[in-house]
């Protein structure tokens, strides 16, 4: 069985994570830190994003459709409101794959305290937004 998945919320949840990352990221808001923390320098030339982008763009279509996915189930087994059951599952799956990988790999490679809780941060305010269009759209694009 699988589970229904309204299509359009995916896009428009893919295309949310694309413009949270944009202004999360830029040097005005933690664009500046992160570099500093995560010791990036950057090139200066635009055509070095492109690679990393569409894999962003790929991966946050997955996610979206796996929240989507994950919302519809946890809907059909909770009942309720929608929304309010997209968001409470974009927190759990937040919390227990993304910021608990995240966490556990940053204390290996031995990365700066800061940089684990705004990549977590970052990761959190993405899939809540998600969580908030899916959740928005409903399950059926019919």
């Amino acid at each position: 069985m699988i589970p229904e998945i309204n299509i359009w919320a995916v896009v428009l949840a893919t295309l949310s994570s694309m413009v949270v990352g944009s202004v999360w990221y830029t040097p005005r808001v933690f664009g500046n830190y992160w570099m500093r923390l995560a010791k990036v320098t950057p090139s200066g030339d635009a055509r070095d994003a492109v690679k990393p982008i569409l894999i962003t763009l790929v991966v946050s279509f997955v996610s979206a459709l796996v929240l989507a996915g994950s919302a519809a189930i946890s809907q059909h087994f909770y009942g309720g409101n929608f929304l309010a059951n997209t968001l409470i599952t974009a927190v759990i799956l937040w919390a227990g794959f993304t910021a608990a990988r995240f966490i556990t790999h940053d204390a290996f490679d031995g990365r700066p305290a800061g940089l684990t809780v705004l990549n977590c941060a970052h990761e959190l305010v993405t899939l809540v937004v998600m969580g908030l269009i899916i959740g928005l759209f409903g399950i059926s694009a019919a």
